[in-house]
């Protein structure tokens, strides 16, 4: 046994929980409700934009492999990942969209930078989901080399850019199925409540 299949999510889980709980949200349950007309935004960062592209690129196919429609979908360039938060912000302000994905890639140097960076990059966009009420999906790659990014970023089932597409889907199901289950329930609070 490795130690992911100790860590994993045990295949009954959910179905386990289901039957002790009176009400119980799975997105597997829930994302072909709202992909249809879930819109997706991207804030994806330049700096380290062959990395950055092939997530996005990920992050599109995956979207697309699920039924969502092009036109829902919004891509917003920045410098780097330490400008994500901002524009994420103004993503989700904009009620325009309903799940932001941020997409980066913060490689160690030799240099602090990196810590400065990838921590300031994630307080942010926790922030900014936490203060609008909108999911915002850290697929900002956090690596030791360039080769780990490349390969976290390869085309496929491992991408993380698909995966944050994925995660973004899923996060909106739950929060409009939470959302729906009581009467006159807001999912979000703070600017722009959803």
């Amino acid at each position: 046994m490795t130690s992911s299949d100790v860590i994993a999510l045990p295949d009954d889980a959910k179905a386990r929980a289901a039957a002790r709980a009176g009400r119980s949200f799975d997105p597997a349950d829930l994302v072909a409700r709202v992909v249809g007309d879930a819109r997706v935004a991207f804030a994806c960062a330049e700096f380290n934009g062959g990395i950055t592209d092939r997530l996005l690129t990920g992050a599109l196919d995956a979207l697309a492999a699920e039924g969502c429609s092009r036109d829902r979908v919004t891509v917003a360039w920045v410098p780097g990942a330490f400008e994500l938060p901002v524009v994420a912000r103004a993503l989700a302000a904009s009620e325009r969209v309903d799940a932001v994905v941020a997409l980066g890639a913060v490689i160690r140097g030799e240099t602090g930078h990196y810590d400065f960076v990838a921590g300031e990059c994630a307080a942010g966009l926790q922030r900014v989901q936490l203060d609008s009420g909108v999911p915002v999906v850290f697929g900002v790659l956090t690596t030791d080399t360039v080769d780990q990014a490349l390969e976290r970023s390869r085309s496929g089932d491992s991408n993380k850019g698909a995966e944050a597409a994925r995660t973004a889907l899923a996060v909106l199901a739950v929060l409009r199925g939470v959302g729906q289950s009581a009467p006159d329930a807001r999912v979000g609070f703070g600017a722009g409540g959803r």
